[in-house]
């Protein structure tokens, strides 16, 4: 059957609460950590991160894009840093920054650097900013 659930680790906190199919997490859900932060919200299927998804670290947002099989996949994804500022935007392949267009941002949410990749590195023509001006 399908509906919606808890799930909670051997101490009694919140782990899991979304939708399960048979048993296991499909559809919607949310993943918290033991210190009841959020920890992942996204999609699931066959009980694993699987579709879109956000991560976060410490109850803050650190990875946004699309999951796979439980794990960071390929397409569109945003990474964020400790401050919640964007850091980067472009590609990802098995989770890491691939090929493609990327935008790189600095701590304080300024674009620093526009340009292509490829297998992870800056590569070819390149757009570089100072505190957000070309």
């Amino acid at each position: 059957g399908k509906g919606k659930g808890k799930e909670y680790n051997y101490n009694g906190k919140l782990e899991y609460e979304g939708e399960y199919i048979n048993g296991e997490r499909n559809g919607k859900g949310k993943e918290y950590d033991i210190y009841d932060k959020i920890k992942f919200e996204g999609e699931y299927f066959n009980g694993k991160r699987n579709g879109k998804g956000k991560e976060y670290y410490k109850g803050e947002l650190e990875f946004e894009g699309e999951y796979f099989n439980g794990k960071r996949w390929n397409g569109k994804g945003k990474e964020y840093n400790y401050k919640g500022n964007l850091e980067f935007e472009g590609e990802y392949l098995n989770g890491i920054r691939w090929n493609g267009k990327g935008k790189k941002y600095n701590y304080e949410g300024n674009l620093e650097f526009e340009g292509e990749y490829l297998n992870g590195k800056r590569n070819g023509k390149v757009k570089e900013y100072y505190n957000g001006e070309l």
